[in-house]
């Protein structure tokens, strides 16, 4: 049997759905909000989902952005996974779509990602979180997107937000160094000038004065994904921040996320840790 009993109420061009665990907990979901009302993408690239626990007031909220190396997947998966694990505790959930390559190149997803980050702080009063207790996460190349734009002031300064309305990153097993990973990725993508991988990567930006960070991957991860990872921690406390770097037991790149609700889960207590949520 299911574990969710699903109630869906269509409100407009989203809609609202009560969700009842088994432990007869409730949390609401709204589904395909348009987070960048001026434009219309194919394929809903401009509409995310909100979890929230029923009846929350001020919650902490996790902002997360989907893997598939900027050229897949989509934001319904990893939001019932992440819903499932942290909406007992009391936190909300925000998992965004943004456009893909090859429809596009960067900055197009850093720039959905900025306005998906953008619409929460502006909005989510209304959903019953807390908009000076938001965070953003990512998985894989969301990670990427997440640890991007809390470095880079660039995109968040479009929307008249600073840096500091992030308060606080959890990439999960991401890519950080793009002068070294777009070399091996379509060109499509970034593409094919060495200094624009530059541009797009974390290097530039790893400077004092920048929020906390939660780093974790997986030991099944690729070397090389394991040392940028390591390698970024150690710049970021090196330039005065404060960025932990974990590394789970028992996962692959894709385990960390599809087995966050196994019983040997370490990734539920580090976020819990990291937002002060015993």
């Amino acid at each position: 049997m299911s574990r969710w009993c699903v109630i869906r109420v269509v409100l407009g061009v989203f809609s609202v759905i009560l969700v009842a665990t088994p432990a007869s907990s409730q949390v609401v979901a709204t589904r395909d909000v348009d987070y960048r009302a001026e434009v219309d993408f194919e394929n809903g690239k401009d509409r995310l989902d909100i979890h929230m626990p029923e009846g929350a007031e001020m919650a902490p909220v996790i902002v997360f952005f989907h893997g598939g190396a900027l050229r897949a997947g989509s934001k319904g998966r990893d939001g019932a996974l992440l819903s499932e694990r942290f909406l007992p505790a009391g936190m909300g959930i925000v998992s965004a779509n943004y456009r893909l390559s090859p429809g596009v190149m960067h900055p197009a997803h850093m720039e959905d990602a900025a306005a998906a980050f953008a619409w929460v702080v502006k909005n989510i009063k209304r959903y019953g979180g807390d908009p000076e207790n938001v965070y953003v996460a990512g998985h894989s190349a969301g990670a990427y997107l997440a640890a991007l734009l809390a470095l880079d002031p660039r995109y968040l300064a479009k929307h008249d937000i600073e840096l500091a309305s992030i308060r606080g990153t959890i990439p999960i097993s991401p890519f950080l160094y793009v002068e070294e990973t777009a070399a091996d990725r379509p060109k499509d993508v970034w593409g094919e000038n060495p200094a624009d991988w530059l541009q797009a990567s974390v290097t530039p930006y790893i400077t004092a004065g920048k929020g906390p960070m939660l780093l974790i991957y997986a030991d099944g991860d690729d070397e090389w994904r394991r040392d940028q990872n390591d390698r970024f921690g150690e710049a970021m406390r090196a330039a005065g921040n404060r960025a932990r770097v974990v590394e789970v037991p028992n996962r692959t790149h894709t385990s960390i996320m599809s087995a966050m609700n196994a019983d040997d889960d370490q990734i539920g207590g580090l976020v819990r840790r990291f937002l002060g949520r015993r």
